[in-house]
């Protein structure tokens, strides 16, 4: 298991190719594909490659799945006696990144998994079968 992790809207997180992470927003179009340089930790095999604070050509690329704002959070400022109250509630804006690969130098030591399709359609090709019908 690789992963590595990232700065990102002054956080850091922990991230792994094929997952999806909601970070703080990014002015990137949906099903665009990005790539953060910041990377400070990375981790592949055993092998652990720490940043000063940088880990020096280690990216990670991802691709932006949707915009969206979160839960709404409730702040509410009282003061006793003073008969003085404030309610406001915020929502923060989101984006959902599908995390893609973590390259070093160039070249990617880790990338997401393929996704398998159903097995029904490997013994013959759609285009076959359809054949196959009509030709009844």
């Amino acid at each position: 298991m690789s992963y590595a992790i990232i700065e990102t809207g002054g956080k850091q997180l922990k991230v792994e190719p094929g997952r999806f992470y909601d970070i703080e927003l990014l002015h990137n179009e949906p099903d665009e594909k990005i790539t953060i340089d910041s990377v400070l930790f990375v981790q592949h095999d055993g092998e652990i490659s720490i940043g000063q604070p940088l880990v020096s050509g280690a990216t990670v690329e991802g691709t932006v799945m949707r915009h969206f704002r979160g839960r709404k959070v409730l702040v509410y400022k009282m003061q006793p006696k003073k008969k003085t109250r404030k309610k406001r509630g915020h929502r923060q804006e989101i984006t959902r990144l599908m995390i893609d690969s973590i390259s070093m130098n160039g070249s990617a030591i880790a990338t997401k998994p393929e996704s398998t399709t159903s097995d029904d359609t490997e013994d013959a090709p759609a285009e076959a079968v359809t054949a196959e019908v009509v030709a009844e």
